[in-house]
């Protein structure tokens, strides 16, 4: 694409954004608003509009070199299914990947212990501290193993967002908060998700037939 500079840096040109709506979650070619501006030869900013007609949601955008999209504004969020999850459980995991969206991703990492906090709660899991609290919702809930287990790696990550002296991970960045955000989603599907699930797919086979016999 050819880019024409004049002398404020607005460009002749627009940039394709072609991306995941973060305010509807519609995969499209975004509409132009406005001029582009040129920053250093290099990043193009402007704004745009969503294609989906229903949402029309605005964005500001970053792209390098007038071609990749590095940034928008609202970030793009990690899409997850909501049914059946207790509110305030929800409330926390949103949090947590709307935090990771905008690359705060310590915050993300609190939040996410946060939900498992919550999930306690909910559960009525006791306990002087949350490692006990998720031991004891290992009999309460039933899951596999291995995302019981999990729920205490990502115990240890929030402690490492939240306290100092906690040292147990490498970094907190965006791939630990990428792979935490799809291990929570899975905690969630298991724990709130599958009896729904079920009772949509029962509800698709054909009903019993009644035989009358004389």
């Amino acid at each position: 694409m050819k880019i024409t500079v004049n002398h404020i840096g607005v460009i002749g040109a627009y940039t394709n954004v072609a991306i995941r709506c973060p305010h509807c979650g519609h995969q499209g070619t975004f509409v132009h608003l406005g001029n582009d501006i040129l920053e250093s030869n290099r990043l193009v900013l402007g704004q745009r509009r969503c294609p989906n007609e229903k949402c029309k949601g605005h964005i500001f955008f970053i792209s390098e070199n007038n071609k990749d999209v590095i940034r928008t504004y609202p970030g793009d969020t990690i899409p997850f299914e909501t049914t059946g999850i207790p509110s305030r459980i929800l409330d926390a995991f949103t949090e947590a990947i709307t935090c990771h969206a905008n690359n705060c991703f310590i915050a993300a990492a609190i939040m996410i212990r946060k939900t498992l906090e919550e999930i306690c709660s909910h559960e009525s899991s006791s306990g002087k501290n949350l490692k006990d609290r998720l031991k004891e919702l290992g009999g309460k809930i039933t899951i596999p193993k291995e995302l019981i287990e999990g729920m205490d790696e990502l115990r240890l990550l929030g402690n490492d967002a939240a306290h100092i002296e906690a040292n147990t991970f490498e970094e907190i960045g965006k791939d630990e908060i990428e792979i935490s955000i799809e291990f929570t989603k899975e905690i969630l599907k298991a724990t709130y998700q599958y009896e729904d699930l079920l009772a949509k797919l029962r509800s698709l086979k054909k009903p019993p037939v009644v035989v009358n016999t004389p």
